[in-house]
């Protein structure tokens, strides 16, 4: 386990602010909910949660610059650390009663990642990782899957809504692309956590495009600190620039993201 005072800060923030999601979701049917667009909701318990993840990380670092998913940009005096943050990701999962989703933190240092926390307060796993510190859930090592042949492996993505019916027609070809060459293919509706199963094993790649900075930022590290590999779905290191993401060990990694560049 990591005990640094980052750590520390980062997990009692989403602790807290887990408490009220947890509560929320158990009230799921009672939420008030506004429509972003369509096939993407924001809930109240969604504002909620950002609001005290903004208050307890400003608090214990001030000055420090967020990029929160509901509140936008939130410049700080100190231009070297910003806070990424998603109160809620799979919002839509949260929304059906389906207990995967995520509060998200990744923490960038002078353009690089260098802290990352998801945490599912439905079931309590609450994954971190620090630069050079490792990863881990709860009090576990976290390690990406050893499986070198694509036709044994588990692949996770991300599906496009309704909304990014743009893109559609590329995922469906990159999808097809995927199954006839890998053993099976999973979408779970939380980019967060998706990234965070890929760093314990359970997936041993993941691919999205469409995503937002605070989709990624702390599964990025998650990944790379559990000895896995992560480009954009293009083959470069822009991940939160781009949008996208191509995960996995050193060599699905590198096939999933010949498959998906070819298609």
């Amino acid at each position: 386990m990591i005990r640094s005072a980052l750590m520390n800060v980062m997990t009692a923030a989403a602790l807290k602010a887990g408490r009220g999601l947890k509560r929320d979701f158990g009230e799921v049917e009672n939420l008030q909910v506004s429509v972003k667009g369509p096939g993407d909701f924001v809930t109240a318990a969604d504002k909620r949660a950002e609001k005290v993840l903004y208050e307890e990380l400003a608090k214990a670092r001030p000055g420090y610059g967020f990029i929160l998913e509901e509140s936008g940009e939130i410049e700080g005096s100190d231009k070297s650390h910003t806070w990424i943050i998603d109160p809620l990701d799979g919002t839509t999962n949260f929304l059906h009663g389906l207990p995967i989703f995520g509060i998200s933190i990744g923490l960038v240092r002078e353009g690089q990642i260098v802290a990352g926390l998801v945490y599912n307060p439905a079931n309590d796993d609450m994954f971190i990782a620090e630069k050079g510190q490792g990863a881990y859930l709860n009090n576990r090592r976290l390690r990406v899957a050893a499986r070198r042949d694509l036709s044994d492996a588990l692949i996770g993505c991300g599906v496009p809504h309704l909304g990014k019916a743009d893109g559609h027609a590329q995922f469906k070809t990159e999808l097809a692309a995927v199954m006839a060459k890998a053993g099976n293919v999973r979408r779970l509706g939380s980019a967060a956590l998706d990234l965070c199963y890929v760093a314990a094993g359970n997936y041993d790649g993941f691919w999205e495009r469409g995503l937002k900075s605070w989709d990624m930022a702390a599964g990025i590290i998650m990944i790379k600190e559990a000895g896995g590999f992560v480009t954009d779905a293009d083959g470069g290191v822009d991940m939160l620039g781009k949008g996208s993401v191509c995960a996995g060990n050193d060599v699905i990694q590198r096939a999933l993201l010949a498959l998906i560049k070819q298609a």
